[in-house]
């Protein structure tokens, strides 16, 4: 396949065009790079400086690299941030997401792969989570996402858009090319790395939440694995696929979440970071941050049965041992 990644010079988009090249499909980046890295692009692919907000820019490109299909990797996705300035977050995620559809509508691309999240579950009234569980965002950047699921929805009813939608819970990890690089560092998994090689205390959000230990509940998905199912989710959006649809005419869209199924609290993850790096890494505790459920853990049956998809690379130590790797091989980070 002809893809096009946006967001692909970034923590997510970076190892699944790692994937896909590898895999032998032909593939050209959209980034903006303004948390993104031209050194996390492989050099197989290639990049397009620019923004997925600019519908006549896209459809021009769609149209010169022949695109078949669309990872829509690009997004802001800070919770805290959208919640202090979520017109930042409608306007790029939302607005941007149209303009991107109306780019693969005016040019008649008809595949997409969305990345979307767990946020859009907002509190969640049981675990593990389903599909057809309640959709309710409680913080702005859910609502985005869940505003641009809608809008795909549509699409794919009013102009026969084929999609798969991926409902993330936590990426991390890193392959042996591309990890995590975020400035300022919110994600938990690197941020605990920063510390440990800082030599200095990590600070935990809160510790009266209803769990265990008090600390917040997430699923881990190693990143490398949510690079395998956006290949097998850009697969299913294939007009012979059923899973998307019919040939032609409206469709619906396939969504999917994608976690282990197994949650780990935020102490239970400095714990195994210190297995990982064999160094202490103290703890302190700050206010919750706005917008934060308690517990966020997935069924990811429906991926395992409609995609063939499930964890391979589950284990905390995996995880984390993974991202340690990475730091250690790119102290720097990336050259640019």
């Amino acid at each position: 396949m002809r893809i096009l990644v946006t967001g692909g010079a970034g923590y997510i988009g970076s190892v699944s065009v790692e994937a896909l090249v590898e895999a032998g499909h032909e593939v050209t980046v959209l980034d903006d790079l303004t948390t993104g890295f031209r050194g996390a692009v492989s050099p197989a692919a290639r990049l397009e400086v620019g923004t997925y907000g600019d519908t006549a820019a896209v459809a021009a490109l769609l149209v010169r690299d022949r695109i078949d299909a669309v990872l829509h990797c690009a997004a802001k996705s800070l919770v805290g941030e959208s919640m202090v300035d979520p017109a930042k977050y409608f306007r790029e995620n939302v607005a941007g997401g149209i303009a991107l559809l109306e780019a693969l509508r005016t040019t008649g691309v008809r595949r997409i792969v969305f990345s979307s999240t767990a946020a859009t579950y907002g509190m969640p009234e049981r675990t593990p989570i389903t599909e057809s569980d309640p959709v309710q965002p409680i913080n702005a950047y859910g609502e985005t996402k869940r505003c641009v699921e809608s809008a795909i929805t549509w699409y794919g009813r009013g102009y026969g858009l084929r999609s798969v939608i991926l409902r993330y819970f936590n990426a991390a990890g890193a392959s042996k090319a591309c990890g995590e690089q975020h400035n300022p560092e919110t994600h938990l998994i690197p941020a605990v790395l920063l510390a440990c090689e800082q030599g200095r205390d990590m600070t935990l959000f809160g510790e009266d939440y209803a769990t265990p230990d008090g600390t917040c509940v997430r699923d881990y998905i190693h990143v490398s694995d949510l690079a395998r199912a956006h290949m097998l989710a850009l697969e299913a959006t294939d007009p012979a696929n059923t899973l998307t649809g019919p040939p032609s005419g409206p469709c619906e869209p396939l969504i999917c979440n994608l976690g282990s199924g197994t949650g780990f609290s935020n102490r239970q993850i400095v714990a195994a970071a210190e297995r990982v790096t064999g160094r202490p890494i103290p703890v302190k505790i700050g206010p919750r941050r706005l917008g934060d459920p308690a517990v966020l853990v997935a069924s990811a049956q429906r991926a395992h049965e409609k995609l063939g998809w499930e964890p391979g690379l589950g284990t905390l130590e995996e995880i984390i041992g993974s991202a340690w790797e990475w730091r250690r091989s790119h102290p720097a980070g990336y050259p640019d």
